[in-house]
């Protein structure tokens, strides 16, 4: 039996993959997104009746019936915390749309998207998007690009070419041949480049034309199933339907199931093992995730399909996860369901941040996103956010503070973990956007980096050059106060100061400027100064450098662990410092030597 194709949609965020969908389909999905970004997996299928509707005279190209009930699209969230979703999706999928703004050109995700394209040797197609939105373009509803082209004006005509070539280019940096689709001779050597407007559905009839050419040209062998074999398939949603409880949409991609059959799906406590109660299917161009009629029940489904599954104890069941019929030894399947979901779970001694998620494809993109940013995790895990979760963040708190946060990805805080983050001091950071989490995480660690910066920086001596004004001594000693011109830095009180012999004179014990208590001064300001130890005209004189007294390991953090908090003038001020010390002892603060 041939199934339908299971098509793949890609691509980097916003470039228009849920709103070419809702065109073909007819629909407002994108439209109800958080942020206007697909988050999960969605499946539609799209009839062979409406492709030929939406192709026109262009199928007759193909000189062939179309040999299967039309295409399941499975649509994936296109940002970059979704690499392993996506990934999920090419293994899915027997070929794929990787959409790209003509406007924008390769993001990095469209890079990730070829990557995981090329990992699965998944075959593919280019659809260049947004060409309504080149200044000039004249829109021609529906209409094949080919029609629509011919009617635009030079300027168009050569801007859109240029655009063109510059994929081509990408793509062959990448590996890959490319071309226009309608100058593309071979196919199974040759990416086609589609050029699209999921807005006004211009070029979409060749696209759905190239789809069905390509997947009944390279894809019959792929698409021969086992019709009455188990079936296997990946859980999308776990959803409350209200008259059927908790039901779960899966994606069928191999195999049969009918009611009645008894599954193994991956749960929260393990695997779980139930029989099929219904069937559900949405109609023909309904989205699984968000359908505009009431679902349809069926006996029995084969591959490839979005369905949706009433059976008993499905309330732990993880989003994600594996599904597959009983036909045999039930616990050898167990044993494979198991597996996958172990993958996907983080557990480790080592302090790092908690890490929770609704499903395990988000829990996976958050695990290789927070990975590759070198954010060590201690524990990560699909569900709401525990009293437990706070605990262990707070352990963080004394060696590693900035790893003392909870990352929730689409999930709730429950009271009591709430309370405990509070009084904990425990950040917890949740959003149903992923990126967004993770911008916000990274946002706060920066602002704690911060902030321990400039409370070390307060303990630190200022680097600082002052002159000892003339006509301005009125003390001169036990403490000395003079009047003192800052050169370079800042000059803080509690700081000891040498002249430019590196000679020890004495420590600021406060400041005044205009008859005000000051605790430092910046340069250029000429305020009276207290220093104890110095004696006018024995120790110090009028028309004196003197500089602050830094000791080495004060020195070495300033120049490498503070270097950006220091303004110029203070750096400069620690160059000067650096070559009096250096008199006595050459490697004073240098990287390589001195200890």
């Amino acid at each position: 039996m041939i199934r339908q194709p299971i098509v793949s949609v890609l691509g980097h965020v916003d470039h228009g993959k849920t709103t070419l969908l809702d065109k073909i389909r007819g629909s407002a999905v994108a439209e109800r997104e958080a942020g206007g970004i697909t988050q999960h997996i969605g499946a539609t299928e799209i009839p062979t009746k409406v492709i030929e509707e939406l192709c026109g005279g262009l199928l007759k190209q193909l000189k062939a019936k179309i040999g299967f009930d039309g295409l399941l699209f499975i649509d994936t969230p296109g940002h970059a915390a979704f690499t392993t979703l996506r990934k999920r999706g090419g293994a899915l999928a027997d070929i794929a749309i990787l959409i790209v703004d003509l406007t924008e050109g390769f993001q990095p995700q469209t890079f990730e998207a070829i990557n995981i394209l090329r990992t699965y040797k998944t075959p593919f197609l280019i659809a260049a998007n947004k060409v309504d939105k080149v200044r000039g373009w004249q829109v021609f509803p529906g209409y094949p690009f080919s029609h629509s082209f011919s009617k635009q004006s030079d300027g168009v005509k050569t801007f859109i070419e240029e655009r063109i070539y510059t994929l081509v280019g990408k793509l062959y940096e990448e590996g890959f041949q490319a071309d226009r689709f309608d100058r593309v001779e071979k196919f199974e050597k040759q990416i086609a480049i589609v050029p699209i407007s999921a807005k006004t559905g211009e070029g979409i009839p060749e696209l759905l034309m190239i789809l069905i050419g390509l997947a009944q040209k390279f894809l019959e062998k792929r698409l021969e199933i086992e019709v009455d074999g188990p079936a296997k398939g990946t859980v999308l949603e776990v959803r409350e339907e209200v008259g059927l409880g908790t039901t779960i949409d899966v994606i069928i991609y191999d195999g049969k199931i009918k009611r009645g059959n008894e599954i193994v799906v991956g749960g929260h406590g393990g695997v779980i093992n139930t029989k099929v109660r219904s069937l559900l299917k949405p109609r023909p161009l309904d989205e699984i995730r968000d359908p505009k009629h009431k679902f349809e029940g069926i006996q029995e489904v084969h591959a490839a399909s979005g369905i949706k599954i009433s059976a008993p104890n499905l309330q732990d069941v993880v989003a994600g996860s594996p599904i597959r019929v009983v036909d045999g030894d039930i616990d050898k399947v167990k044993k494979e369901v198991q597996a996958e979901i172990e993958e996907v779970r983080v557990e480790t001694e080592t302090t790092g941040v908690i890490v929770k998620a609704d499903t395990l494809g988000a829990l996976e993109a958050l695990v290789k996103m927070l990975e590759e940013a070198k954010v060590p995790i201690k524990r990560a895990d699909v569900g709401d956010i525990s009293r437990r979760d706070i605990t262990e963040a707070e352990t963080a708190k004394k060696d590693a503070p900035i790893r003392a946060a909870v990352l929730g990805f689409n999930v709730k805080i429950k009271r009591d973990a709430e309370e405990k983050a509070h009084e904990a001091g425990v950040s917890v950071f949740m959003n149903n956007v992923i990126y967004k989490l993770l911008e916000d995480y990274k946002e706060w660690v920066q602002e704690e980096i911060e902030k321990e910066k400039k409370m070390d920086l307060v303990k630190l001596t200022r680097p600082a050059k002052i002159k000892f004004l003339p006509d301005h001594v009125f003390r001169r000693s036990k403490p000395v106060v003079v009047g003192v011109e800052v050169m370079l830095g800042i000059l803080k009180n509690n700081s000891g100061l040498i002249n430019k012999e590196g000679k020890r004179i004495g420590t600021v014990e406060g400041m005044q400027d205009k008859g005000e208590k000051i605790k430092a001064a910046n340069m250029g300001m000429q305020v009276a100064v207290s220093i104890d130890g110095p004696t006018v005209g024995r120790h110090i004189n009028e028309g004196d450098i003197l500089y602050t007294d830094i000791n080495e390991n004060e020195a070495r953090l300033l120049e490498v662990k503070y270097k950006n908090s220091l303004n110029s003038d203070e750096r400069e001020a620690l160059e000067e410092i650096k070559t009096i010390k250096r008199k006595d002892d050459i490697f004073w603060a240098s990287a390589s030597g001195g200890t």
